[in-house]
C-alpha cells in the first residue's frame, strides 16, 4: 500500500507505468533518509542525463502536500507525513483483506512422505513443516489447494522388510514396539548383507511376491502400515498437521501399467540389461528405469502414475513436490518422461528441493541406524521449556500445554527460518533460547502484546477499535512506532515473495522483523501513557503488531501462547 502510494504520487514525473515504479522502489538504509527510495539508473538514458541530475530534477519539480522528496545521488528518497498517513494505515491494517492471488487455481503439493516401519525422524520435519505453511500460504492467497501425504508404502525396501522379519523377526518384540523393532530388522539386513549372498535375491523375491498379490507377503505388509499409522497420525497430531490426503505409493499400483502401455505404444520403452528404461541421453541425464528385469516397478513408475492422476483426476492445475534436494535428478528425469509422454502441462509440475538437515552436524541414514526420532526431539524440546518456565514463570496457568507449544514451535520456527535450499544444522539449545532469531523469541514478543492490551484495557472503558476510529492523525507513535506500522502494512508484499519462491523462510524473517520492531516500539515508547490520544494510538500498533505475529506464526504453523 505504501508502494502504492508513492507510485501514485511519482508518475507524473517519471515516464513509467505504476507497477514499473513499485517494482524499483527500494528500502533506504536509513529511516532518517525516508521512508522510500527511487532509483533514476533506468531513467538516465531516457532524459540523456546522469541519474544524479535526474533525481534532482525529480526532487525540485515534485509537488506533494502530504509526500516530500529528496534527491540522495542517484536516488529519489519519499518521505510519508506521519500525521496523514498512520491514521489511513491503521484503518487499512484494521480491515485488511489478502489480495486474491490464487483466484481458486487447484494446487496438490506432496509433502512429508515418510516410509512405512520407519520411525519419523528430524530430517521429516523439514518436507513436513515447509509442505504445511506453503500449503497454508498458498490457501491465504485464495488457491484451492490440497496436501497430500505421499506414503513410502511399497517398493523393494518392504521385500527386505519381509525377509528380515522372516530370518529374525520376533513377534512378540515386534507387538510390544513395532516401530523400532522394525527399523532394527531393517538395519540388521544391510548389516548382514555383506556376509549372506542370498538376502538380495530373498528381498527381491519377497517384493515380487507382495506385487504379484502374495498372501503371507500382503498379511505382513498390512501389519507394518497398520502399527506405522498410527504412530505417524499420533506425531502430526503433536504437529497440528493436517493431510487432505493420505495416499501411498500402494495406492497407484493399479494405476502404472497403463503408464507402461503408453510408454511402449510411444516407442519410448528401451531394453537395458534386461529391464526396460526409457533413455534421456540427448538431456544429459541416465535411463530413466520402469521396469526391472524380474519385471517389478520402481518409484520413478509409480511417480509418473502419481502424477497423470493428480492433474487428469484430481484436477490439479499445479503440482509441487517437496522433497529433498538429493531427489533432483529423479523428478528431473519423471518430468523428462512426462514430457516425451506428450503430457503438456508438466511444466506445471514443479519440484520445491530443501537443503539436508544433520543433527549436531551429523548427516543420519536410516539404514545405519542413525536416525535421531522426531518424537524425541519434540519430547526433550517440551521438558525443556516446562524447565524454563518454572524458572521465570512457576504460577503460570496452563504450564504444560504452554511448554508444549514453545518447544514444538521452536523446532518449527529453528527450521523454517532457514531458506529452504540451505543445509540445516540442527541444534537444540540454539533453537529454544528466548533470545535471538529463535520462535521463543516471537512467542514471548506476541505474549508481551497481550500484557500491554490487557494492562491498557483496565485504564479504558472504550475499546480499542472504538478509539482507533477516533485518532485525530498526530504523529503519537514516535520514530520507532513508525517503523512497526510501515512494516506491517507490507505483510502482503512478504506473503507474495514468499509465494513466488516458495520460501517460508520469508514469513519467518517478517515475524522476526516485526517482533523485533514491536520490542523496541515497547522499549522506546510509553505505551500505557495517561494522555488518552497517545495511548489509544500506541495500543491500536500494540494490537495490530499482536495480529500480524499471531497470523504469520499460524501460517508457519506454530501456536502463539496468550501468557508464557
Amino acid at each position: 500500500m505504501l508502494y502504492q502510494w508513492a507510485a501514485d504520487a511519482l508518475k507524473a514525473y517519471v515516464p513509467l507505468e505504476t507497477g514499473q515504479i513499485t517494482e524499483l522502489f527500494e528500502i533506504p538504509p536509513s529511516a532518517q533518509m525516508g521512508d522510500i527510495a527511487f532509483p533514476c539508473f533506468m531513467l538516465a538514458k531516457h532524459f540523456r542525463k546522469a541519474p544524479q541530475e535526474v533525481a534532482k530534477d525529480i526532487a525540485q519539480a515534485f509537488c506533494n502536500s502530504v509526500i516530500k522528496a529528496e534527491a540522495a545521488g542517484p536516488y529519489v528518497n519519499l518521505k510519508f507525513d506521519r500525521t496523514h498517513y498512520s491514521t489511513l494505515i491503521m484503518e487499512a491494517l484494521s480491515s485488511e483483506s489478502i489480495p486474491d492471488i490464487g483466484k481458486g487455481m487447484k494446487v496438490v503439493i506432496d509433502m512429508s512422505s515418510p516410509n512405512i516401519a520407519k520411525p519419523i525422524g528430524i530430517g521429516h520435519l523439514r518436507s513436513t513443516m515447509i509442505g504445511a505453511a506453503i500449503y497454508n500460504m498458498y490457501k491465504l492467497a485464495g488457491y484451492d489447494v490440497v496436501s497430500v501425504n505421499h506414503l513410502g508404502d511399497w517398493g523393494t525396501q518392504f521385500g527386505k522388510q519381509i525377509a528380515a522379519y522372516k530370518r529374525w523377526g520376533d513377534d512378540e518384540a515386534l507387538l510390544e514396539n513395532p516401530i523400532g523393532e522394525s527399523l532394527k530388522l531393517y538395519v540388521r539386513f544391510h548389516d548382514e548383507v555383506p556376509e549372506h549372498d542370498t538376502l538380495e535375491p530373498e528381498a527381491r523375491e519377497w517384493f515380487r511376491k507382495l506385487e504379484t498379490g502374495d498372501e503371507e507377503a500382503l498379511k505382513l505388509w498390512t501389519f507394518f502400515v497398520d502399527v506405522s499409522m498410527k504412530e505417524f497420525n499420533r506425531m502430526y497430531q503433536r504437529l497440528n498437521v493436517v493431510f487432505d490426503y493420505t495416499l501411498g505409493e500402494s495406492f497407484y499400483n493399479d494405476k502404472m501399467q497403463p503408464v507402461v502401455d503408453t510408454l511402449r505404444d510411444k516407442g519410448l520403452l528401451e531394453e537395458s540389461d534386461g529391464a526396460l528404461v526409457v533413455r534421456l541421453d540427448d538431456e544429459g541425464m541416465p535411463p530413466c528405469l520402469i521396469l526391472k528385469k524380474d519385471g517389478t516397478t520402481i518409484y520413478p513408475t509409480r511417480d509418473l502414475a502419481t502424477a497423470i492422476y493428480r492433474h487428469d483426476t484430481m484436477k490439479a492445475e499445479r503440482l509441487l513436490y517437496v522433497v529433498g534436494n538429493e531427489q533432483r535428478l529423479h523428478f528431473e528425469q519423471v518430468f523428462a518422461v512426462l514430457r516425451r509422454m506428450g503430457m503438456d502441462w508438466v511444466d506445471s509440475c514443479i519440484h520445491l528441493p530443501f537443503g539436508l538437515m544433520k543433527f549436531e552436524g551429523k548427516k543420519m541414514s536410516t539404514r545405519r541406524g542413525k536416525i535421531v526420532e522426531l518424537e524425541k526431539v519434540l519430547d526433550e524440546a517440551v521438558a525443556q521449556a516446562l524447565a524454563i518456565i518454572n524458572d521465570k514463570n512457576p504460577g503460570l496457568e496452563n504450564k504444560d500445554q504452554v511448554a508444549e507449544e514453545v518447544g514444538i514451535g521452536a523446532i518449527i520456527f529453528g527450521d523454517l527460518k532457514n531458506q529452504r535450499l540451505n543445509e540445516v544444522d540442527f541444534s537444540l539449545e540454539d533453537a529454544l533460547s528466548f533470545e535471538g532469531e529463535t520462535g521463543p523469541y516471537v512467542q514471548y514478543t506476541y505474549a508481551r502484546t497481550q500484557s500491554v492490551l490487557a494492562k491498557g484495557a483496565t485504564m479504558d472503558e472504550t475499546s480499542i477499535p472504538e478509539a482507533e476510529s477516533s485518532l485525530s492523525g498526530i504523529d503519537l507513535l514516535g520514530d520507532s512506532g513508525w517503523e512497526l506500522l510501515k512494516l506491517l502494512i507490507r505483510f502482503p508484499e512478504h506473503l507474495q515473495r514468499g509465494l513466488r519462491n516458495h520460501e517460508p523462510s520469508v514469513l519467518a524473517r517478517y515475524a522476526l522483523d516485526v517482533a523485533q520492531l514491536f520490542n523496541q516500539f515497547y522499549n522506546k515508547e510509553r505505551i500505557v501513557t495517561d494522555e488518552v490520544s497517545t495511548r489509544a494510538a500506541r495500543l491500536s500498533l500494540t494490537r495490530l503488531a499482536g495480529l500480524s505475529l499471531s497470523r504469520t506464526m499460524r501460517l508457519l504453523g506454530i501456536q502463539t501462547p496468550e501468557r508464557m
